[in-house]
């Protein structure tokens, strides 16, 4: 596998939008590890603070192949590259240049390395950044899908506000968090290649999980089937939702409606643009999904100009 492309899958949108399940959904998919939050291997060293034995031999073979890695340990990387917030920061525009080539090199690097340790042709990378997404979209020898993944605003203000939350923010500079996440998302989203991007509500996998992953497994090219919904193992990703990852090794994921939180009028009023421009790009989502459904029902195959346009 050492001179094949390898094929990542990569979750952006808002922290707290449910990506930790989705990619521990997907990583029980056949030949798809799902890798956890990528974004915080430079932060850690290459080195996961979850724990275990199998994990802990994975990541330190992983982080052996990576050469030259240690020159970008810590978070200098990630604060100029990844964050939203590096857009601001103008200090750093000159070490952002600095740093472009020798992070895209290892960010390829760090994917090959997984992919022949796990032994798999996907990986699922939950970092949620999409500034990182961007710079992902420039290594020659990794092929990007991008699953923009959202939530409804009032639960994922709710997740940052409501104790014991941790990492809490006000309601205010959450919303703030929204917006800024939201449009870069949709900005590098749209940039992307159409036939390697799709849009999902968090609810909606919720909802139905395994129309959502066939979808998904549609659109990133893998003839394999949705895992048993009931058993899924939570595997050894590099970091992620603590409270997903640590509770039980093994969960079940049943298609049931998301309870929704208690209302903040201030969210109401500042996310309702995304709310109706959400809504309409859902509705494209399910029209196209259903098209696909029915053509494969009937034992037709998919005209090209229908795999080649935009799911959403």
């Amino acid at each position: 596998m050492g001179h094949q492309q390898m094929k990542v899958i990569y979750v952006m949108g808002t922290a707290r939008s449910g990506s930790t399940i989705l990619g521990v959904t997907l990583g029980n998919c056949e030949n798809i590890f799902y890798a956890g939050e990528l974004g915080g291997w430079l932060v850690k060293s290459g080195i996961s603070s979850l724990g275990g034995a199998e994990r802990t031999r994975f990541w330190s073979t992983v982080r052996d192949e990576v050469k030259d890695a240690e020159d970008l340990f810590g978070d200098e990387a990630q604060s100029a590259l990844e964050e939203s917030l590096s857009l601001f920061r103008v200090r750093k525009w000159p070490l952002r240049r600095q740093l472009r080539d020798r992070y895209r090199r290892i960010a390829e690097e760090l994917y090959l390395a997984i992919g022949r340790a796990a032994g798999v042709t996907h990986i699922v990378d939950t970092s949620s950044h999409p500034l990182r997404a961007r710079q992902l979209r420039q290594l020659d020898r990794i092929d990007l899908y991008l699953v923009f993944l959202v939530r409804e605003p009032q639960s994922v203000v709710a997740s940052f506000t409501t104790p014991p939350a941790q990492f809490s923010k006000s309601k205010v500079v959450t919303n703030a968090y929204i917006w800024l996440t939201n449009m870069l998302s949709l900005f590098v989203f749209l940039r992307h290649r159409r036939d390697r991007r799709i849009f999902i509500r968090y609810e909606d996998f919720i909802a139905n999980p395994g129309s959502t992953l066939r979808h998904i497994l549609r659109i990133v090219d893998l003839p394999a089937d949705p895992p048993d919904l009931t058993l899924l193992r939570t595997g050894i990703p590099f970091q992620g939702n603590r409270r997903v990852l640590r509770k039980e090794e093994i969960f079940g994921l049943w298609g049931q409606a998301s309870r929704p939180p208690s209302t903040s009028l201030l969210t109401g009023l500042v996310q309702r643009p995304w709310t109706v421009l959400f809504s309409r790009m859902r509705l494209r989502a399910e029209a196209g999904a259903d098209e696909s459904i029915v053509q494969e029902e009937a034992g037709q195959p998919e005209p090209s100009h229908t795999r080649n346009s935009e799911r959403t």
